[in-house]
């Protein structure tokens, strides 16, 4: 019942001829699903990585939010922070338009909860090969409680009720419109907008008296995007940096549990890099002019290493099916060997079979 923008990055060669035909086509370049943060600013960031992934053959498409990014809002509904119901819907309609497509998806600080959220709800079924995380924000309950230092939360806050000022009139029907302009923190603004309906009497009382605990626990019940993280089913990169200032200290903020024990999910931690910062400077071991950004490389390269990792099981499996491995023992003979054959086709520059000690299962 809402509306959401895909924005499709093109090259600057074609004009707007290239336009049309790059978001008509039913081509089989890779897609890149783009999640920008969750206040809808598409950054410096974001247009850079469309730029790199377009010159590696990829089709950028930006995924916006209802409101965000110029996006009229047609209903009083927001979406919540991690509720992947309209980004399923996103994800359906680009499957649609580029049927034959590998899907790669990227997020962007806290739009990491959004996607996070997506791939634990779908499981095997997100239709995604490979993700990415830059500059992530995991326990985003906490951090909104907390929040990054009190000059960037001022600016976000102020941030988001500018783009919620044109609709004031309107989300006075479902919305504490009062609570919401004159909140001071992330939180007051989550709350006023997901835990306060106009509708209940009760959830008036409360918000005069202060008392949402309940309402608040709640809502990241439905919302945190580490909810059903063993779902996911796909690899997942997180590239994050220890001297983020948004997130905070890497020690208490990041799951190092989840990447130990979790095969889906790689951490690239960096000693600095700020927040999606990473750039490059002279004499770096990273290919990229001084001054880009070598974690899109490394994503990038990732979603390769991930590609030709699952292409060499394909063709192990095609293989073994070759050999005369079938009846009911196929699917035990394949995973006994699957990874010594595919050690035997030839050696990946990346050396991704060191990376990859698990085995993918399939689900019919």
């Amino acid at each position: 019942g809402g509306l959401v923008a895909l924005d499709w990055a093109v090259s600057g060669v074609g004009g707007s001829h290239q336009k049309r035909r790059r978001t008509s086509s039913h081509s089989t370049s890779p897609i890149l699903l783009i999640i920008p943060n969750s206040f809808g600013k598409i950054t410096r960031n974001v247009l850079k990585l469309c730029e790199v992934a377009l010159t590696h053959g990829y089709l950028p498409v930006v995924f916006n939010r209802r409101s965000h990014n110029a996006t009229p809002l047609c209903t009083v509904k927001l979406q919540q922070f991690g509720d992947p119901g309209d980004l399923r819907e996103a994800v359906r309609y680009v499957r649609y338009r580029q049927p034959v497509s590998r899907l790669y998806t990227v997020s962007e600080s806290t739009g990491s909860g959004l996607l996070l959220s997506y791939l634990g709800e779908c499981g095997s079924s997100s239709y995604v090969t490979a993700a990415a995380c830059l500059s992530p924000v995991f326990r985003c309950q906490s951090w909104f409680e907390i929040g990054p230092s009190w000059p960037l939360q001022w600016a976000l806050v102020i941030y988001q009720k500018i783009c919620l000022s044109r609709y004031r009139t309107v989300l006075g029907e479902t919305v504490h419109t009062d609570a919401l302009f004159s909140s001071c923190s992330l939180r007051g603004l989550e709350e006023a907008l997901f835990c306060h309906p106009q509708s209940s009497k009760v959830a008036q009382a409360d918000a005069t008296s202060g008392s949402s605990g309940g309402a608040w626990e709640a809502y990241w019940e439905r919302n945190d995007p580490l909810r059903d993280i063993d779902e996911v089913a796909i690899p997942v990169l997180s590239v994050c940096a220890q001297d983020d200032p948004i997130r905070g200290d890497h020690q208490s903020t990041l799951p190092l549990e989840l990447f130990e024990s979790n095969p889906h999910f790689f951490l690239l931690l960096t000693t600095r890099g700020g927040h999606c910062g990473f750039n490059t400077q002279e004499g770096s071991t990273f290919s990229g002019t001084p001054g880009t950004s070598w974690s899109h490389r490394a994503l990038l390269e990732f979603f390769r290493a991930t590609t030709d990792f699952i292409a060499a099981e394909e063709r192990a499996k095609q293989a073994a099916r070759r050999r005369g491995l079938g009846g009911g023992t196929q699917g035990k003979s394949y995973r006994h060997r699957s990874v010594s054959t595919c050690k035997r086709l030839p050696a990946c520059s990346h050396s991704i079979h060191t990376i990859y000690n698990w085995q993918r299962s399939y689900t019919r």
